[in-house]
């Protein structure tokens, strides 16, 4: 078993895998970490960045990771919302 595998095995106290539960740590600080983001997730999750993403966007609709971060998940799916409702608006606006 890899060890992706171990820590997804694994559930914390709010309902969420280890994993689950670190993607939603790293979101709130991966900012202090060096380089790029995409690089400090092949790092810390040993997946590309668009699969962490498919994961993330998967994860802020789930229950236990409201209960577990209410802030960063209510910032996360309003951030993603900005961004569907931006391009709604480029495909409309390249129609008329």
């Amino acid at each position: 078993m890899s060890a992706a595998q171990q820590i997804n095995a694994h559930t914390t106290e709010q309902g969420l895998s280890e994993r689950d539960a670190a993607i939603l740590a790293f979101e709130n600080q991966w900012w202090k970490y060096a380089g790029a983001k995409e690089t400090a997730i092949r790092e810390h999750f040993d997946m590309s960045a668009t699969r962490y993403y498919q994961v993330l966007n998967a994860l802020i609709d789930t229950p236990a990771a409201l209960a577990a971060e209410p802030m960063l998940v209510k910032r996360l799916r309003r951030m993603r919302s900005s961004r569907q409702r931006e391009r709604s608006a480029r495909r409309l606006g390249d129609r008329a």
